[in-house]
């Protein structure tokens, strides 16, 4: 079975996390499927727009637990973020619109990534936190760069710091989600503002987005930076707390 679904119709392609049993959580083989799906879409000079969902209940719980803490033999910390990192890259400077379809858990890493795509559509029952704290980790993915940009610092910390889980309303007034629907309307929902903005002449969708992406990326590019040495510090302080010497 594949993890992550691939349909394209006409010029919009829809990728959809495909681990409902386990709310889409994204482990490295998920990962390495949607950010390889990405990859090959990318030069795909047909597509005007991506739409990303889950299947079932979620959009991602986000980090796969299973495999936290997880590395192939002569793999760093350092490693893993890096990564992470030229992945997360993707979403960011992808050449069309992305636009998520969020609806039941929407957490940690996954939560972040979504908050670096063009658009987020919430359904009624989506909830969404960063849980790191809990998890003795910090945020990596260069979400909370977009929380600031959206909330400020306030809204950034509290999310950042208490993990508290936020309704898809509370979302929308905070500006994180530009839109709450039913989640039985909520691919309906995107689908048609998918192919608004596909039937848009491409180039103008194109200068538009390069306009708006060069206020907010290099907010994102330097939190990246910050993220990846912070968390490399964290993990290497939770090794030698944990009795560690690797």
């Amino acid at each position: 079975m594949s993890l992550v679904e691939l349909e394209i119709v006409d010029s919009i392609a829809i990728i959809s996390l495909n681990n409902p049993e386990r709310h889409n959580a994204m482990g490295d083989k998920m990962d390495e499927e949607f950010f390889g799906i990405l990859e090959r879409l990318r030069t795909n000079k047909e597509l005007r727009v991506v739409i990303w969902r889950g299947n079932g209940r979620s959009f991602s719980s986000g980090r796969d637990l299973a495999d936290l803490g997880v590395r192939k033999p002569g793999v760093s910390d350092l490693d893993v973020i890096e990564r992470g990192h030229y992945w997360t890259t993707l979403l960011y400077e992808f050449p069309v619109p992305i636009i998520c379809a969020l609806k039941g858990w929407v957490l940690g890493g996954q939560f972040e990534r979504a908050l670096l795509c063009d658009i987020r559509v919430a359904g009624e029952s989506a909830t969404m936190a960063l849980p790191e704290l809990e998890h003795g980790v910090i945020t990596d993915s260069g979400g909370v760069a977009r929380l600031f940009q959206i909330g400020g610092v306030s809204l950034a910390l509290d999310l950042a710091l208490t993990g508290r889980r936020i309704t898809a309303k509370q979302a929308l007034e905070f500006g994180i989600v530009t839109r709450v629907v039913a989640d039985d309307q909520l691919d309906e929902s995107v689908i048609e503002m998918a192919t608004l903005i596909a039937s848009r002449p491409a180039l103008a969708v194109r200068m538009i987005r390069e306009n708006i992406q060069a206020l907010g990326n290099p907010d994102v590019v330097s939190t990246l930076r910050r993220e990846k040495i912070a968390q490399s510090y964290v993990f290497s302080q939770r090794m030698m707390n944990n009795g560690d010497e690797n």
